[in-house]
């Protein structure tokens, strides 16, 4: 399997990953190839290079109906992202930016989605350091 920072190198594919989000944030099942290709304004053979690449990385699933191919984003292999680039990451902006986000809530709502969004967050890393640690891994 290719090295997930080299797969996310490519601007074509982080543009496919961004659509595939965005389909599934709205509610869609799977998005076709000649979607994708009408979205980015990219060749068909150009998209099928690049989702054969994030197939192959474990980014992305297809589901097969008759002689179309649906594609959804499978996000877990960017925790590897995620674990290597928060360290980077200042916790002041971070907390600026969620402090912008929860200006439109009541208090007694922001504070409660901050306490759970920190927890939430706490308990998906230790999951995943736990996840590491075991044998076979």
């Amino acid at each position: 399997m290719a090295d997930i920072f080299d797969v996310i190198a490519d601007g074509t594919r982080r543009d496919i990953l961004r659509l595939l989000l965005d389909r599934s944030t709205a509610g869609e099942n799977g998005t076709s190839v000649s979607q994708i290709v009408s979205a980015l304004g990219v060749s068909q053979p150009t998209v099928s290079k690049h989702l054969k690449v994030l197939r192959e990385a474990h980014l992305v699933s297809v589901r097969e109906v008759g002689q179309h191919r649906y594609y959804s984003l499978l996000a877990a292999p960017l925790d590897e992202v995620d674990d290597w680039l928060v360290p980077f990451l200042d916790t002041a902006d971070l907390e600026a930016a969620d402090n912008a986000a929860l200006i439109s809530l009541p208090e007694p709502a922001a504070h409660a989605a901050e306490l759970v969004g920190r927890a939430a967050a706490s308990a998906q890393h230790a999951v995943a350091n736990a996840l590491k640690k075991l044998p076979g891994r």
